[in-house]
């Protein structure tokens, strides 16, 4: 586990710089507006965090195979979004997607890891298509996903350090109180 958290922190750390020596500045403006997209809506940063958060939670494998599903898979709904492929009820896929995420924490309900990926893989189809539709035509696709997938990454990655630091503190009453706070964050986003 600490070997593949040492590999995750070394790509985080190599990727901006990796996109920074592009030349041009569209491919620093796609980069930058794509990192910005998941950081800047309260959904995507709900969602993003709980996917951490509930792989953290469930332990094992899940810890790190779960936010690696939502990311592969956002990426693909990305390539959708922004080719013109419509998709139906994405708005609120996204929300489903905090409030069921929510509640899994809240439960600390432990799938199996299939069921878990599968469960991530589907709300992960959203919310790419959402980031590929919002990408403005100006921008490199490339450089925009790499963006929006290094940006939730460390989304992901922030939900499993506190998943981790709750597990060995024994506070895991925090946890899924965090878990009842996000599907909360969901129904608020349903009604505003």
């Amino acid at each position: 586990m600490k070997k593949v958290a040492l590999m995750l922190i070394g790509l985080f750390a190599t990727l901006p710089g990796i996109a920074f020596a592009h030349a041009g500045g569209g491919e620093l403006t796609g980069f930058m507006h794509g990192f910005g997209h998941p950081i800047g809506g309260l959904d995507h940063m709900l969602a993003m965090v709980a996917v951490g958060l509930w792989a953290a939670q469930s332990g094992g494998k899940a810890s790190w195979v779960v936010p690696c599903t939502f990311v592969g898979v956002m990426v693909l709904g990305g390539i959708l979004g922004f080719s013109g492929v419509s998709l139906p009820f994405v708005e609120e896929g996204i929300l489903v997607s905090i409030l069921i995420l929510g509640v899994l924490i809240a439960s600390a309900y432990k799938a199996p890891l299939v069921f878990s990926s599968l469960i991530v893989g589907l709300f992960a189809i959203f919310h790419g298509h959402a980031h590929g539709t919002e990408m403005p035509v100006s921008m490199s696709a490339a450089t925009y996903a790499i963006g929006f997938a290094l940006a939730t990454a460390m989304l992901h990655f922030a939900g499993i350090g506190m998943g981790m630091l709750m597990k060995q503190a024994n506070v895991q009453a925090v946890s899924r109180l965090a878990g009842g706070v996000i599907a909360l964050g969901g129904v608020y986003l349903a009604i505003a």
